[in-house]
C-alpha cells in the first residue's frame, strides 16, 4: 500500500461524467436526497436519548443543546456539502481522503465507516425489534425472550429465571427486509424512504401539535437549573454534556453525500440534501424537546 498515493480529481470527475450500463444512473434530485437525510437521522434516537438528556444533563434548555449539537453539524455538513459538489462520485469521505489525503488515510476512513454504518443499523434494528415486541404484547402476542435478545444481554423472564438472549430474530428480519428494499435500486428505495419519512415526520408533528397545549410552564421554570456542583448536570456544563449525549440523534446526514453520483446535478441538489435536511431536523428536534420536558416533571 503506497501511502502517497492519491486519486487525481480529475480522474474522479471523468469517472463522475462517464454514463454506461456499467456506472450508476442519476435518478436522484433535491427532495429525494432531502427525504434521504431526513430519513436516515430522525429516527430511534430521538425518542430515547432527549428524556435522559434533559433529566441528566440539560433540563428544560436540551432544546439549547439540540442547538449546539445542530451547530457543530452544519459545519460538518457544509464541509461534506462542498465535497460532494466538487467531487460527485460514490464513496463520502472515503473518496474525499482518498483524493486529499493519500491511501493509507483514506482506508482507516473506509473503516470507520463500515463501523459507524455498522453501529448505527444495529442500533436502529434493535430499538425497532424492541417497539415490535412491545406493539405485539398489547395484542397477546408474545415474542420469546431469548429470540428478541442478543447473547451478550442477561434478561429475566416472567418466572424470575435469569438466562442469556439467543438471537435477536426481529432485529435481524428488519435489516433482511431493508437490505432488499435496497438492492432493488436506488429509485425504488427513494420511493420506500419517502413513504417511511412522512410516517416518521408525521408522528413528530402530531406529538408537538397536540402536546403543545398541554405544556406546563413550571416544568420549564427555571429553564437552566443551577449546575449541581458536578460537572454536567444542568447550568452551562449540563447543556454542553447533553449536546455530546444528543449529537447521536443527528448522525446520517453524511449519508446523503454517499448518493452524490447517483444524483442529478449534484451542484445544485447535494447541498440541498444534506444541510436542508440538517436545517429540518434542527427545527423539529428543538420543538419536539420543548413539549416533551413541558408535558411532566423532569
Amino acid at each position: 500500500m503506497n501511502q502517497n498515493y492519491k486519486k487525481p480529481l480529475s480522474w474522479l470527475l471523468n469517472e463522475s461524467a462517464s454514463e454506461s450500463k456499467d456506472t450508476l444512473k442519476r435518478t436522484l434530485n433535491g427532495f429525494q436526497l432531502l427525504m434521504l437525510g431526513l430519513g436516515v437521522i430522525i429516527g430511534a434516537g430521538l425518542f430515547s436519548l432527549t428524556g435522559p438528556a434533559a433529566g441528566n444533563n440539560a433540563g428544560p434548555a436540551v432544546t439549547l443543546s439540540f442547538i449546539v449539537a445542530g451547530v457543530g453539524c452544519a459545519f460538518a455538513g457544509l464541509c461534506y456539502a462542498e465535497f460532494a459538489s466538487m467531487i460527485p462520485v460514490a464513496g463520502s469521505a472515503y473518496t474525499y481522503a482518498y483524493t486529499t489525503m493519500g491511501e493509507r488515510l483514506a482506508w482507516i476512513i473506509g473503516w470507520d465507516l463500515v463501523l459507524e454504518f455498522s453501529v448505527g443499523a444495529a442500533t436502529v434494528a434493535i430499538s425497532w425489534s424492541n417497539y415490535l415486541v412491545a406493539f405485539l404484547a398489547g395484542y397477546k402476542i408474545y415474542i420469546p425472550a431469548q429470540f428478541s435478545h442478543s447473547p451478550f444481554e442477561t434478561i429475566t423472564l416472567a418466572n424470575g429465571v435469569t438466562t442469556h438472549g439467543y438471537f435477536n430474530l426481529p432485529a435481524a428480519l428488519v435489516i433482511i427486509l431493508m437490505s432488499a428494499i435496497l438492492m432493488r435500486g436506488t429509485k425504488g428505495s427513494a420511493i420506500w424512504n419517502a413513504i417511511v419519512v412522512s410516517l416518521k415526520v408525521g408522528v413528530v408533528l402530531v406529538f408537538i401539535a397536540l402536546g403543545w397545549k398541554y405544556i406546563q410552564p413550571a416544568n420549564l421554570t427555571p429553564y437552566i437549573p443551577k449546575n449541581t456542583g458536578t460537572f454536567g448536570e444542568y447550568g452551562v456544563s449540563g447543556i454542553l454534556r447533553g449536546a455530546g449525549v444528543i449529537f447521536f440523534v443527528y448522525l446520517g446526514f453524511d449519508i446523503v453525500s454517499t448518493a452524490a453520483q447517483e444524483t442529478k446535478n449534484p451542484r445544485r441538489n447535494m447541498p440541498i440534501g444534506i444541510l436542508g435536511s440538517l436545517a429540518v431536523c434542527t427545527v423539529l428536534f428543538i420543538l419536539f424537546s420543548h413539549v416533551l420536558t413541558g408535558l411532566g416533571a423532569l
